[in-house]
């Protein structure tokens, strides 16, 4: 049984996601205790619950402590199976993050599964639908995997009600890959989005994007930012911007709420772009703690750049350790931009 200390690090919630994701593709059992410790309320919420739960699902896994609140679970799985699963969080929780935790272990399923995932598409803390669909399966095809997204409808806070689709092949070797430089920018476009709400909105969001970013020295011409009425049963507002290199991709975002004006959203997600731009590095800060996993599953080392070095990435190394014999090299200070090595075991899913 693997023993992990939620508390450890950033403490948050994608030390579970990680855990559960690695304990069902290597059918590896864990106890976890100190969940989400660092957190103003501790302990499981719903949309870690429904994580629980779909990991459970693929895998026919014995879970103990998994009721809300709860700061400690014993988490035991089978083999993972593959299918059509239908998952639903039933309030504004992220659909990406519960996409996160069960598609490393379905690739390894042996068939194509089918994925509908209810909830949050564009929500704070976490990666909007179109970060999955643009930037997180792009570059996870680079490495021989491939997941395919597809957006029904977007939920916003607090009404939630979105739902997205995910494809997950059957995966093969995974290939590793070396991306320290991005190349030359070839394209920036992106999305400003109003969901019933006036298209004005969209238009301001965009309009302060426009201003800040199409004046950058080197900048790729026209950058091109499409509005949307983005079908859903609450309200919100986003815009999602996608910078394209001849290496790699990288996503910025920046979410609306009550009060906070247009120019505020569409700036966020301008700045962003433009810290990333200035700094030279492949990959965003957001794709660096996502594709660790994937890299310590390769029969070969992968390196890359990152524009910062987070807690979220360090942490996410610590729990990908707990699991199987990688060793990893990090250069630079925190919240700085770092060079990311990851050794791999010699490796292959069964």
């Amino acid at each position: 049984m693997i023993e992990i200390d939620g508390s450890f690090g950033e403490g948050g919630g994608q030390i579970l996601r990680t855990a559960l994701s690695l304990s069902c593709l290597l059918q590896k059992p864990f106890e976890i205790i100190n969940i989400r410790k660092n957190r103003k309320k501790p302990g499981l919420m719903p949309q870690h619950l429904v994580c629980v739960e779909a990991a459970q699902r693929i895998s026919g896994a014995r879970v103990e402590g998994g009721e809300k609140g709860s700061t400690r679970l014993s988490f035991s799985p089978g083999r993972v199976k593959g299918g059509e699963y239908v998952f639903d969080i039933g309030t504004a929780g992220s659909t990406s993050l519960v996409a996160q935790t069960v598609v490393p272990a379905l690739l390894f399923a042996g068939r194509r599964s089918s994925i509908t995932l209810r909830g949050g598409t564009h929500v704070p803390f976490s990666p909007p639908f179109h970060y999955l669909s643009e930037v997180f399966a792009p570059l996870l095809e680079k490495m021989g995997i491939m997941v395919r997204f597809s957006l029904v409808s977007c939920g916003f806070y607090p009404r939630g009600g979105g739902e997205i689709h995910a494809e997950v092949f059957p995966a093969g070797e995974i290939l590793p890959v070396h991306m320290t430089k991005r190349g030359t920018i070839t394209a920036v476009r992106g999305y400003s989005g109003v969901g019933n709400l006036p298209l004005s909105i969209a238009e301001r969001q965009r309009s302060v994007v426009l201003e800040k970013v199409q004046s950058l020295e080197g900048m790729p011409s026209p950058v091109t930012i499409e509005l949307l009425e983005a079908p859903t049963p609450g309200q919100g507002t986003f815009v999602f911007l996608l910078v394209e290199a001849e290496q790699t991709r990288a996503g910025f975002s920046s979410i609306g709420e009550k009060g906070k004006r247009a120019e505020i959203v569409g700036g966020e997600a301008a700045d962003e772009l433009i810290r990333y731009y200035q700094g030279h590095a492949a990959l965003d800060q957001h794709m660096a703690d996502q594709i660790v996993l994937y890299m310590a599953l390769c029969k070969g080392e992968s390196t890359f750049t990152t524009a910062c070095i987070t807690e979220h990435l360090l942490t996410n190394l610590w729990v990908i350790r707990r699991f199987l014999p990688v060793r990893s090299e990090v250069v630079g200070e925190r919240g700085e931009k770092g060079d990311v090595t990851v050794y791999p075991a010699l490796y292959a899913p069964v």
